[in-house]
């Protein structure tokens, strides 16, 4: 077989590359369509490239795939264009007796090309021999171009409404362009689109409640955004939209998000998709919503683009997502400094479909469990990946590769250096999928999800306050002794402190020594004695103490992924010696109960945040009318300090503050353990004496007359306080008032501001 290759090997063929690049700024060779291909043509973009390379498959009979593409170290973009017979056929089948048809032959017919820095393409390498007979005559039935073109694709729409099947609306299309045969489509192209199209489609009364649904949200709050997406022809692409509360909650859990598309893949009729994130309780909270018509890379660009723009251009620290290449080249345009990171869970769901045909899959999936989980360090791994690769023979194996290629985002000892807020993988998709759980069929519509909308907020507020509710008056009590979790007890929620005592518990597990002193740093072994798979391993964990700046730092980075102190730290301050207490910035304020947080101000209907925007407002319109010099900032400063002293001393203040309340010495309620746990069980049923009967009798008579006498009492106090705030609550707004017309006429700056200039009003609405 003779192939035309430009170099022998990577680095010759590297260097010739670089050269030709570099001669690049000469005038683009315009390259004949009827052209075989050759090293050396130049072409102005990658799209021009492809469509030449089309062009001769579609005359010589093979189907072209875009099969590699990756940045090199000089900063060019290296792709290859190849025959679709390329690379090798592995079955999914479970059944091995059970083959499908398969083109792939391992065909070497390719070209690569270079992107140079100034966006010029070069051809560096040609292989023009098949290792397949090729059908020239049917060049039409290989995919070389998705695009229908308009008259077809209107004709096929057309029909569609009119319940033509595509089978016939082709042969239709074919009368008006002498024949089906010059077609570079088939009827599997036609589906798809007809397919698509019908996605973009609203249902009876779904525009009427979209309209509806905007117009209603965007009037109770002004801080409700969304986004509409169009095409070229007006209709209906894309929507997104985020309350009030998805963005000012943004402010305290938009470190790390997830993106998550369960409704849209699992063909519910809504094509749903969510940004989520985490709250102080490890619950997810909503961050935005979309309706989308396709999961490219195209739509997905303009959905992070607009949610971006949602959160004042604030892009995560993280983002978890499946492994899906639309989504990682959206993400690297979005949120190009973004950590990304696929979803574990979803790769271990496709490892018996992708190993089904090896006759070891399941020594394989259990080996590469191990090899996942157990790995401390990413030598280990490799080393491991390696071994395991080389003993059953996986050399071959195109979806390891990959994954092996991209380990950097999804092995948890490549990810577990950067705060991921705990999120379990596992637990993230089990949370999504039942976030809209008994509101979301798969038959539910848009127009029955929108009028739904606000029922679902109010149900994920109530579950949030009412854990709130349970952290602040409850509390759980302590396994140890040590000084350290009674101070986690008084700051972490509930929830977040039970983790933290699994840590707890888990130090007798651990044996600690100290190994040596480096530098100023004091480096301990901690063993652990852990059970994986019903089987017992003694896993080596390293723990460095700078006593200093009390700097602790373990190999296992749990406080670094979740932000909890590992319990082979925790052994470290039990051997030093130092277990009364640790610092403040080991205890996240994310997952403190004492928090005052401005999201939960937004409530049902969003009543309480617009007395706030109408007080910001007012505010505004005095700053930016009256403040033209350091001086009168001075003045603004001093009669907001004085207003604030009068409102504070008037009545209770309801603002809120960023920084970490005090903790009280005391709770109402303290659970212990084994009340926690059998909370709800129904009380012992044992027969009472007839005596005991009576004594309770008596006894419930007699609190019942106590507590209505003490009811009448608490209503009597009840309206006399509310008589006094009433009387209270007028003086101050007055005050307020008074206030602000003084600070305008000391400033003497008689300057009027129209409503459009509040700062509380951002950009309502896009589209595009």
């Amino acid at each position: 077989m003779e192939e035309k290759i430009v170099a022998s090997s990577d680095k010759e063929e590297l260097k010739q590359v670089n050269k030709s690049c570099d001669d690049s700024l000469v005038a683009i060779v315009a390259c004949d369509e009827d052209e075989e291909p050759r090293t050396g043509m130049i072409f102005g973009s990658e799209e021009d490239v492809t469509r030449y390379y089309t062009n001769y498959a579609k005359r010589m009979g093979f189907g072209v795939g875009k099969i590699s593409s990756k940045n090199g170290d000089d900063g060019r973009k290296y792709f290859t264009l190849a025959c679709n017979c390329a690379r090798k056929y592995v079955s999914t089948s479970k059944n091995p007796s059970k083959q499908y048809l398969t083109s792939k032959t391992q065909c070497r017919a390719r070209l690569n090309a270079c992107i140079a820095l100034d966006g010029t393409i070069t051809v560096s390498r040609v292989v023009l021999e098949h290792n397949h007979e090729l059908g020239q005559t049917k060049g039409r039935y290989f995919i070389l171009d998705e695009n229908l073109g308009p008259h077809v694709e209107k004709n096929l729409e057309l029909n569609d409404q009119g319940a033509v099947n595509v089978s016939r609306s082709l042969q239709s299309v074919g009368v008006g362009t002498n024949g089906c045969e010059k077609f570079t489509f088939g009827e599997k192209d036609c589906r798809n689109h007809v397919h698509k199209v019908r996605r973009l489609k609203l249902g009876r009364g779904d525009v009427d409640a979209i309209h509806s649904f905007f117009f209603r949200m965007q009037k109770l709050n002004s801080q409700f955004y969304y986004a509409i997406d169009m095409d070229d022809k007006r209709n209906l692409q894309n929507l997104f939209w985020a309350d009030a509360r998805c963005r000012a909650a943004y402010e305290y859990f938009g470190e790390v998000i997830t993106f998550d598309t369960t409704y849209f893949r699992n063909k519910y009729d809504l094509p749903l998709a969510l940004f989520v994130g985490v709250n102080h309780h490890g619950q997810s909270i909503l961050l935005g919503c979309a309706i989308l018509s396709n999961v490219d890379t195209k739509t997905l660009t303009w959905l992070f683009t607009r949610w971006l723009e949602c959160m004042h251009g604030h892009a995560p620290n993280g983002i978890i997502t499946d492994d899906d290449k639309a989504m990682k080249n959206a993400i690297e345009v979005a949120f190009p400094k973004a950590r990304h990171r696929w979803c574990l869970w979803h790769i271990v769901k496709k490892v018996p479909e992708m190993l089904s045909k090896h006759s070891y899959c399941e020594s394989i999936k259990t080996l590469m469990h191990d090899v996942v989980y157990d790995s401390q360090s990413k030598s280990d791994f490799m080393e491991r990946w390696g071994n395991m690769i080389e003993h059953y023979k996986l050399h071959d194996n195109e979806w390891l590769k990959e994954l092996f290629d991209e380990r950097h985002r999804w092995v948890p000892v490549y990810v577990k250096d950067t705060f991921w807020a705990g999120m379990s993988t596992t637990q993230r998709r089990e949370n999504i999928e039942s976030f809209f759980d008994g509101f979301v069929s798969s038959k539910t519509t848009l127009k029955q999800f929108v009028e739904q909308y606000d029922d679902v907020l109010n149900d994920k507020i109530e579950k949030e306050s009412m854990t709130d509710f349970d952290s602040f008056n409850t509390t759980i009590a302590c396994v140890s002794h040590f000084g350290f979790e009674v101070q986690f007890q008084k700051a972490f929620t509930n929830s977040k402190f039970k983790e933290f005592q699994v840590e707890v518990s888990s130090m007798m597990y651990c044996n600690t020594s100290f190994e040596r002193l480096e530098d100023l740093n004091s480096i301990f072994s901690v063993t652990e004695n852990k059970k994986v798979n019903e089987k017992i391993k003694d896993m080596v964990f390293k723990v460095s103490f700078y006593e200093k700046d009390f700097k602790l730092q373990c190999t296992c980075c749990l406080f670094e992924f979740k932000g909890i102190l590992c319990r082979h730290i925790l052994c470290v301050l039990k051997l030093i010696g130092k277990t009364e207490s640790v610092p403040p910035y080991y205890i996240l304020s994310r997952w403190r109960k004492y928090v005052k947080r401005r999201y939960t101000l937004i409530k049902r209907g969003f009543e309480e945040l617009q007395r706030v925007n109408k007080a910001c407002d007012a505010f505004y319109e005095v700053a930016s009318t009256s403040i033209n010099s350091e001086a009168d900032l001075l003045k603004m400063m001093n009669w907001i300090k004085d207003l604030k002293n009068v409102l504070t001393c008037k009545g209770p203040s309801s603002r809120i503050t960023e920084e970490h309340s005090s903790i009280p010495n005391h709770v109402t309620r303290i659970f212990d353990s084994a009340v926690t746990q059998s909370n709800g069980c129904l009380p012992s049923k044992r027969k009472t004496s007839d005596i005991d009967q009576i004594l309770e009798k008596k006894l419930a008579r007699n609190k019942t007359q106590k507590n209505n006498q003490e009811n009448e009492k608490d209503q009597s106090q009840e309206e006399f306080w509310i008589f006094l705030w009433q009387g209270l609550c007028t003086p101050i707004v007055q005050e307020v008032e008074e206030h602000l017309g003084d600070i305008v006429q000391v400033l003497n700056c008689p300057q009027t501001i129209s409503q459009n200039g509040s700062s509380s009003e951002l950009v309502r609405g896009t589209t595009q």
